[in-house]
C-alpha cells in the first residue's frame, strides 16, 4: 500500500456478516438454513413459471441463511417483513438489497448497545446516515439504504413496535442527478457496422430503436412479438410493472425478420439461452462488449442502458413531444423523461451559436444590448407563470 494511504476494513467482517472468503460461506452454508418459510402446494404452472417460483424460494432461502450469519437485534421482525414482501410479490434481487441494507443497520444498532428494535429512534438514524457517510459510501448508495431502512421501519410503524414520528422528516440525502449517457452519432453508426450475427443484430437494433430496457427484452417472447403492426408488447415493465407497447423502425424489423427465419421455432423466448430460459443479462453484456472492442470504442464504456439512452436522445432531437416519448419508455413520471430534454435541447443550442455569431463578428449594437426596459408588474407575474 503507498505511503500515506488509509488502509480501509470492511466493518462488516467484523461484526460477522459477511465471510473471510467464499470458502468460508459456502462452507457453512447448510449450518445456517432455518426450516423452509415457504409452503409448498403444488400448482399448475409451466417449465418457465416453475424456473421463477424456484429462482424466487432459491433468493428467499439465501436472504434467511443471510439473516442468520451474525446476532444482532430486531431478527425475527426482519424475517417478518421478508416474508411479507415475499408474499406481495417483490423481486428477488429487491428482496436481497433490502436484506443487505437492513442487517447492516440492525448491527450498527446493537453495536450502540441496543437489544430490541423497539429502542430505535431518530438519533439511530442520524448516527447510522454518519457512519454510513464516514465509510466513504456515495449518496446514492446511503440514499438506497435510507428507503430500505424506512420502508422496514414502516412495517414495525404498523405493527405499534415502534413509535409513527420516525416517520416525520425523513432524513433526505442529497443525491446527484447526473444526464442520461447516450451514444455519439459517429459512434452508433461504427459500432452498428461491425455487427455480423443475426441474432446480434437483431438484439442490438431493438433495443436501440424501441428504448426497452435490457430485462424486458430478454424476457419477451415470441408471442409479444407483432411484426405486422411493428410493435412489441411489454406485459410487465421492468421496474414499475407497468405494462406498455413499443414501436419497431423498418430496421429493427427487417433483423428479426431474419432472426425468425433461423431461430430454434420451439423456443418460448425471442432470444434464448440455455435449456429453455432467457438469453441471460451477463451474456447481453458480452455481446456488446464484443462489437465495441471490435469498433474500436471499448474505452468509452458503453452500457446497455446507453442504447435507451440513445434512443430517447434521438427521438427528441427529431422533434418527437416529451409525453410521447414518456409512454414509450415507461416512465411514471414526466420528470423522468425530462431528463433527455436537458441533454438534447436543440432550441437552446440553436439560440447559443446564433448568440456566439453576433459575438464573434462583432455585431453588439445597442439593440442586441440588454437595456430593455421590464415588463410592468402585473405582466412580469404572468411572464413567470409561463415556466412554472
Amino acid at each position: 500500500m503507498a505511503n500515506g494511504a488509509s488502509s480501509f476494513i470492511n466493518p462488516n467482517y467484523t461484526h460477522g456478516c459477511h465471510p473471510q472468503s467464499r470458502q468460508g460461506y459456502f462452507e457453512t452454508l447448510d449450518l445456517t438454513l432455518p426450516p423452509k418459510p415457504i409452503p409448498t402446494t403444488p400448482s399448475p404452472v409451466n417449465c418457465s413459471d416453475s424456473f421463477r417460483t424456484d429462482a424466487r424460494r432459491i433468493t428467499l432461502q439465501k436472504v434467511f441463511r443471510r439473516i442468520h450469519r451474525c446476532a444482532y437485534p430486531g431478527k425475527s421482525q426482519l424475517i417478518e417483513w421478508i416474508l411479507y414482501k415475499y408474499r406481495r410479490g417483490c423481486k428477488p434481487v429487491t428482496l436481497a438489497t433490502h436484506c443487505t441494507y437492513i442487517v447492516a443497520f440492525l448491527v450498527f444498532l446493537g453495536q450502540t448497545g441496543k437489544t430490541a428494535v423497539e429502542q430505535i429512534n431518530k438519533k439511530d438514524l442520524e448516527a447510522y446516515v454518519e457512519h454510513q457517510q464516514d465509510r466513504g459510501l456515495k449518496p446514492l448508495t446511503i440514499d438506497g439504504n435510507l428507503r430500505s431502512l424506512y420502508a422496514f421501519i414502516g412495517y414495525l410503524v404498523e405493527t405499534e413496535l415502534v413509535p409513527a414520528d420516525l416517520l416525520v422528516k425523513k432524513i433526505r440525502i442529497q443525491v446527484p442527478k447526473p444526464l442520461p449517457r447516450a451514444m455519439d452519432p459517429v459512434d452508433a453508426q461504427r459500432f452498428l457496422a461491425t455487427i455480423d450475427n443475426i441474432r446480434d443484430q437483431a438484439l442490438i437494433l431493438v433495443l436501440l430503436r424501441t428504448g426497452m430496457r435490457i430485462g424486458e427484452l430478454l424476457n419477451t417472447t415470441v408471442d409479444d412479438l407483432n411484426l405486422a403492426e411493428q410493435k412489441i408488447l411489454i406485459m410487465i415493465g421492468e421496474k414499475n410493472r407497468l405494462g406498455r407497447t413499443v414501436c419497431i423502425s423498418d430496421d429493427a424489423c427487417s433483423a428479426l425478420t431474419k432472426w425468425l427465419r433461423i431461430r430454434d421455432s420451439s423456443q418460448k423466448y425471442l432470444f434464448y439461452g440455455l435449456r429453455g430460459q432467457p438469453l441471460g443479462y451477463s451474456r447481453a453484456r458480452d455481446i456488446l462488449r464484443t462489437y465495441l472492442k471490435k469498433a474500436g470504442l471499448a474505452h468509452k464504456c458503453y452500457t446497455l442502458h446507453c442504447l435507451r439512452h440513445t434512443f430517447a436522445t434521438d427521438l427528441l432531437n427529431a422533434g418527437m413531444r416529451l409525453e410521447c416519448l414518456q409512454q414509450l419508455l415507461g416512465h411514471s413520471s414526466l420528470e423522468m423523461t425530462l431528463r433527455y430534454a436537458r441533454l438534447s435541447d436543440k432550441t437552446r443550442e440553436e439560440e447559443y451559436y446564433k448568440a456566439m455569431e453576433r459575438i464573434e463578428k462583432g455585431d453588439l449594437d445597442e439593440h442586441h444590448r440588454l437595456d430593455h426596459q421590464l415588463p410592468p408588474a402585473l405582466e412580469k407575474t404572468q411572464l413567470f407563470s409561463q415556466h412554472g
